[in-house]
């Protein structure tokens, strides 16, 4: 059988999106034939033996795929496994079938986060070069002025990286605390609140309520559900 990237391995047995493969092979956390991975190696699957933090992944192609959509409570850790022992969304999500977050929502924030076993829906909707919009509803301590909105809504530098404009918008505000509307076609670590940072605004509380054309809605903190055909639908084209 041709080799393929080991990244893409992961992403077709449904584990890790080839980014977060990426980052792990770095890691040193996987391992070919018994051989600590490098990035760029290449594997056959019907031969070579692919082992991930010691457990070895296999193929997962005539398991049924499987659609999620969660709403992560604050403090649960967006990961398959955490090595402090910490409550990971797969904790939270029994449907009888492994399933594995899409992206990251920081430890801190909470709302919308997808699950599936379908790696290669898991690559589009977390490379960049898709552009898939999230929206964040996010509550900053005090008032907002015109300025620091103008700011956010530019193409402001964080961590030495130009990003996209964000558009920016109220929803509420009040003497204690403004509520924004934020919408992201990319997602850099801890963007939001390094955005907000630099403006003067602290983050009181941030949750992620829509991600392409799917919109957490009414669902409960803590609370999953399958996503419909519709929305599945929407998701691929």
């Amino acid at each position: 059988m041709e080799k393929i990237r080991l990244q893409k391995y992961f992403t077709d047995c449904g584990v890790l999106s080839r980014r977060a493969a990426e980052e792990e092979i770095k890691a040193g956390k996987v391992k070919v034939n018994g051989i600590q991975a490098e990035l760029g190696d290449k594997i056959d699957p019907e031969t070579d033996v692919v082992e991930y933090k010691g457990r070895r992944i296999l193929p997962q192609k005539d398991e049924k795929r499987v659609y999620i959509l969660l709403n992560k409570p604050c403090g649960v850790v967006t990961s398959a496994r955490d090595e402090k022992n910490r409550t990971c969304v797969t904790d939270l999500v029994k449907c009888g079938t492994r399933v594995y977050p899409v992206g990251r929502l920081d430890l801190n924030s909470q709302g919308l986060i997808l699950m599936t076993n379908d790696g290669e829906l898991t690559n589009k909707l977390t490379h960049p070069r898709h552009e898939i919009p999230k929206i964040y509803e996010v509550e900053v301590v005090g008032k907002v002025t015109t300025e620091q909105l103008n700011t956010l809504n530019s193409s402001m530098t964080v961590d030495g990286y130009v990003l996209l404009p964000v558009k920016t918008e109220f929803l509420s505000k009040d003497d204690r605390f403004t509520t924004l509307r934020m919408t992201l076609y990319e997602g850099r670590n801890r963007q939001i609140r390094k955005m907000c940072e630099q403006v003067g605004l602290k983050v009181a509380k941030l949750t992620r309520v829509v991600i392409g054309s799917i919109k957490l809605g009414d669902l409960q903190i803590g609370k999953w559900r399958y996503l419909t055909n519709d929305e599945i639908n929407k998701l691929k084209k």
